[in-house]
């Protein structure tokens, strides 16, 4: 007769072995973002259907399945092993969760839906290049159509969204966003228009030519005191930025360069660095095991966010930083004085592309892209609509209609992913950012003169004690409780917002 802590390392084993093979996957999507031939894009789907198909068999099988039925039980959720401690009992929560989960999707539709959005991914790219949604929209329906058939496999009670959203934020509802969402269009569509309604300021001083070698060079700097190792992280150049973390040892980020911004590739490096520093931070030795993931993709963004916007769009980094970024690129900014600059990087204008949409609209570029998705997998929206429906909402949330596909439905990566459900999550990091953030600011009353000296090390590492180190042990809203000691609303978002942008538009 085997112990409970002889059969917990036994299922840690198999989970451990699975999330080895997931690292590999997530290492051939990362080549397939940045220097995979285009011939190669064939193979590359068969590649990822086999390897999904045998992580979903590691996660699914008798010896999995066994193992973890002596710990817990599979049916009620009932722990039966004793001796164990409330961390390892997290796990075996997370463990039962994900197998009960991956149970639900037969493997033949593991690896068909993977090697559907392999081939899709590249069908987008080129679509998007030519601006012909025409090109995707085969791809698309048979994505939409997998997704349902997703939503039906996994199970729900309400609204078949509700399947796909669990994936990527557990534990909230179709419901709960929809009235996250109303309350944020009820809140920032006014701020918008006193905005806009405003004197206008100048965001041209951040436009011209600014050498990508330069760029880079910048972002480097930045990416060094915000802790990224470069001996365990490359930084890349991708189509979509992204970041991908196959263990805390290597964690892999791209950018883009903006032809005219210099900020685009300043904000968009610190994004993905705040990924890539939630998923290196988190404990190396549970591996493997739930405690070593991360709770949410919501919770994920609340990090990515947190430092492109709450540290790299305030004043007090830009008093650091403006004289190194004058100084890598001589004869540029020479004459912009501090305020002008923070002004400028804080413009506030309705535009089209979401990674480039600034604090205030950003989150109107959500809703629109959730309520697409919603009426997708309920079937009020058809795939053919699409280009209709976004510029539509387009007009109602943001007053301004796309020219034309690329810059409008076409602009985002995640459908030909097939990461239906995810989209919720980018709201839900501002969110989240700006309720941890009033915890910090308690603990960290002078923050803003320490930012303006350049240190950075001091956020990162209450970031790690606050947030990174727990894995799943907590879902998001028991973290954002313990952390703060508040129920989580949206409450410190919209009032961040307001008191941010009145001063700043007076």
């Amino acid at each position: 007769m085997t112990s409970a802590k002889q059969d917990y390392a036994k299922v840690l084993e198999i989970s451990r072995k699975a999330r080895v093979l997931g690292g590999i996957s997530s290492l051939l999507g990362w080549d397939q973002e940045t220097y995979m031939p285009p011939k190669a894009s064939t193979i590359r789907g068969e590649q990822l259907k086999t390897l999904a198909g045998i992580i979903h068999e590691e996660q699914t099988g008798k010896s999995f399945k066994n193992a973890l039925a002596k710990l817990i039980d599979l049916k009620t959720g009932k722990v039966k092993a004793k001796g164990l401690s409330q961390p390892q009992h997290a796990s075996l929560r997370e463990w039962r969760r994900d197998f009960l989960r991956e149970t639900a999707l037969p493997v033949k539709f593991v690896e068909e839906f993977a090697q559907l959005v392999s081939q899709s991914l590249e069908v987008w790219r080129h679509a998007r290049k030519e601006n012909s949604f025409q090109q995707f929209a085969p791809f698309l329906e048979k994505i939409v159509t997998m997704s349902r058939r997703k939503a039906d496999l996994l199970g729900y009670q309400d609204h078949p969204y509700d399947a796909l959203l669990d994936l990527f934020e557990p534990d909230i509802t179709t419901k709960d966003v929809s009235q996250l969402f109303g309350s944020l269009r009820k809140s920032i569509t006014p701020l918008l228009k006193k905005i806009t309604s405003s004197k206008q300021n100048d965001d041209s001083i951040l436009h011209g030519k600014f050498p990508e070698d330069k760029q880079i060079e910048f972002s480097k700097i930045i990416l060094k005191d915000m802790g990224f190792d470069m001996e365990g992280g490359r930084l890349d150049l991708s189509t979509h930025p992204f970041s991908s973390s196959c263990h805390p040892s290597d964690t892999r980020i791209t950018t883009r360069i903006h032809p005219t911004s210099v900020l685009s590739n300043v904000m968009t490096t610190m994004h993905e660095c705040g990924h890539s520093l939630y998923d290196t931070a988190i404990p190396a030795e549970h591996y493997g095991s739930p405690l070593g993931e991360p709770i949410s993709h919501g919770i994920h963004e609340s990090q990515s966010r947190w430092w492109e916007t709450r540290i790299g769009l305030s004043k007090p980094f830009w008093q650091y930083y403006l004289p190194i970024l004058k100084k890598t690129f001589k004869g540029k900014l020479d004459n912009v004085s501090l305020d002008a600059f923070y002004r400028a990087i804080n413009f506030v204008k309705p535009s089209f592309i979401r990674v480039e949409a600034d604090e205030v609209t950003y989150p109107l570029h959500v809703v629109l892209r959730f309520e697409i998705e919603k009426g997708l997998i309920e079937g009020s929206i058809k795939v053919r609509e699409i280009p209709e429906a976004w510029n539509s909402k387009m007009v109602e949330l943001l007053g301004i209609k796309p020219k034309n596909n690329a810059e409008g439905c076409l602009q985002d990566v995640h459908w030909s992913m097939g990461a239906f459900g995810y989209f919720p999550s980018y709201a839900l990091g501002n969110l989240y950012a700006s309720h941890l953030f009033t915890a910090f600011e308690e603990e960290f009353p002078e923050w803003k003169k320490r930012v303006a000296k350049g240190d950075l090390t001091f956020i990162r590492h209450w970031l790690s004690e606050a947030v990174h180190q727990h894995g799943r042990r907590y879902s998001s809203k028991e973290l954002l409780k313990k952390v703060t000691g508040k129920a989580f609303s949206a409450d410190a978002y919209v009032s961040y917002l307001n008191n941010k942008y009145a001063e700043i538009y007076h």
